[in-house]
């Protein structure tokens, strides 16, 4: 007999409609599964015979044929252990055919019979459609997130038998929990000191600007860096959905509500390898920490101790706010539009810049700072030099000069919705063709950006980006005219060309800021 029940897999971070045909004839005992299965789908069988036999069902002796279509797509995980077995007892006409019509499964099978989440779920049924699908407890709170889906569970195959047959009432889902909205966040005002570092992290979260940071140990860099989720609006509910979604996919851990309020911050080690960055892998094509960082922050702290290989990958998605990851039996889209924060030393040992502080030589000074390649630095909207705070700031009790999180995100949100008016969700995804409407130029203003291209530095790209900061910087002052002269010195001073010619010297600026 045949037997066809509907499901889904995952692929990148999207589902796919799959439908498990079962084909169960007499002949020699045996199981086959076709359709481009990989190794966790051809496992299945040995979680599927124990399954039923532990449930108390039958096991048929016969020759068992398994046929996931559309067999183009590569099927991976284990969510189709349960379509599997369903199909099985219905085409082994233990289950009436009537019974599963109109319904979709999805879960993992265990030796006893439980039914377990899987990766995806919440992928897994915006694939499905609008029909009811069958899922394990503990997947029914995420995929609640899924509006007008009916939703069945059951905790192990014995009651999903009996349920289908109707002889037993499905599990309720569990109740979403109150939401208490975000956890406490790091303050911003337990930042001692630093006011052109707080300056860089209000300006790169108002304008989505991508930030590096260069300053000696324990000058405050990874401080600022986690701080930065917090200035930032929360998630609206379009993109909270979109990031819950990767996260599921990659195997994440979600909040108690299963929907991610807040932005993302993923600061993977110097040790990470492209394909974790940016996401790939084997057949399965998992989303990488670019991916899961986004509409949020990616912090690559020691980005000299990063491979140069690793870094010139992200060249192309930090442009495009995309990674395509292409093999040869699939192309899979992610998502990757993040706020990239980077924080590296200024030299091997770490040392400040002075007479008698670094001890590295020339050739030394030179290799490190060749490890950020210059198209990647050119990226960097923001580029600083952190150094290690006053004394006096260090030890200044509570209620500091420093403003507290709380005020920052204010003058961020208001930034933010200005840069909305003019269809842009930030001001770094501004078109450069657009930038003479939304952020014109003071004649002052555009006189200093002359002297600075004439004198060779600042590039066609670091104009245009300069320009977006400066924009940026006259919409956290309430300013909404044009750019003016203060306005191109702050994004000036903020874009800091940090390494001299010979990649060894650190250059200063006409403002006094020791860049």
């Amino acid at each position: 007999m045949l037997a066809m029940v509907a499901s889904a897999t995952l692929v990148g971070v999207q589902g796919q409609a799959i439908s498990v045909e079962v084909h169960v004839s007499t002949g020699l005992p045996s199981f086959s599964i076709v359709g481009l299965p990989d190794a966790s789908c051809r496992e299945s069988r040995d979680r599927v015979r124990a399954a039923i036999l532990s449930s108390g069902l039958r096991w048929p002796q016969k020759r068992i044929t398994v046929n996931l279509a559309p067999t183009g797509v590569r099927k991976s995980g284990a969510g189709l252990d349960l379509p599997v077995a369903v199909a099985l007892l219905v085409a082994d006409e233990q289950l009436p055919a009537q019974s599963v019509e109109d319904l979709a499964f999805v879960g993992e099978l265990g030796l006893d019979g439980s039914l377990r989440a899987v990766p995806g779920t919440l992928a897994l049924v915006h694939a499905v459609g609008a029909r009811a699908i069958v899922l394990p407890p503990a997947a029914a709170r995420e995929a609640a997130l899924v509006p007008g889906l009916a939703l069945r569970s059951a905790a192990t195959l014995g009651e999903l038998e009996l349920c289908l047959r109707g002889r037993r009432q499905w599990c309720l889902p569990p109740p979403p929990p109150a939401d208490g909205g975000p956890g406490p966040m790091p303050d911003l005002a337990e930042v001692r000191g630093q006011p052109l570092g707080r300056l860089a992290v209000e300006v790169a979260a108002a304008g989505g600007h991508h930030l590096l940071m260069v300053g000696p140990p324990g000058s405050g860099k990874t401080m600022l860096a986690e701080r930065l989720p917090g200035v930032m609006p929360p998630l609206d509910p379009a993109a909270a959905l979109e990031v819950t979604r990767i996260h599921s996919a990659a195997g994440l851990p979600l909040p108690p509500g299963a929907l991610i309020r807040c932005p993302p911050f993923r600061a993977p080690h110097h040790s990470a390898s492209p394909v974790s960055l940016i996401g790939g892998g084997g057949p399965q094509m998992r989303p990488g920490e670019l991916s899961c960082a986004h509409h949020g922050v990616l912090f690559l702290d020691e980005l000299g101790e990063f491979p140069t290989a690793v870094l010139d990958t992200l060249r192309q998605p930090l442009e495009e706010g995309q990674v395509l990851v292409c093999r040869a039996r699939a192309s899979v889209l992610f998502p990757a539009r993040v706020v990239l924060v980077a924080a590296m030393n200024p030299c091997p040992c770490g040392a400040e810049r002075g007479p008698g502080s670094c001890r590295c030589r020339p050739s030394a000074l030179a290799r490190y700072a060749a490890r950020v390649s210059g198209p990647l630095l050119d990226r960097f909207d923001l580029r600083i030099l952190v150094q290690r705070p006053d004394v006096s700031d260090l030890l200044a009790g509570p209620g500091g000069p420093g403003e507290p999180t709380a005020v920052v995100a204010a003058r961020v949100t208001r930034a933010r919705a200005l840069a909305e008016q003019r269809g842009v969700a930030v001001n770094a995804a501004i078109a450069a063709a657009q930038l003479d409407a939304v952020a014109p130029l003071e004649a002052a203003a555009t006189r200093l950006l002359e002297t600075r291209l004439r004198q060779g530095q600042l590039s066609g790209r670091g104009l245009h980006r300069v320009r977006r900061v400066a924009r940026t910087v006259a919409d956290l002052s309430g300013w909404s005219g044009s750019v003016g002269l203060d306005h191109v010195r702050t994004a000036l001073v903020l874009r800091a060309p940090l390494f001299g010619a010979d990649g060894a010297s650190w250059e200063s600026d006409e403002h006094g800021y020791g860049l």
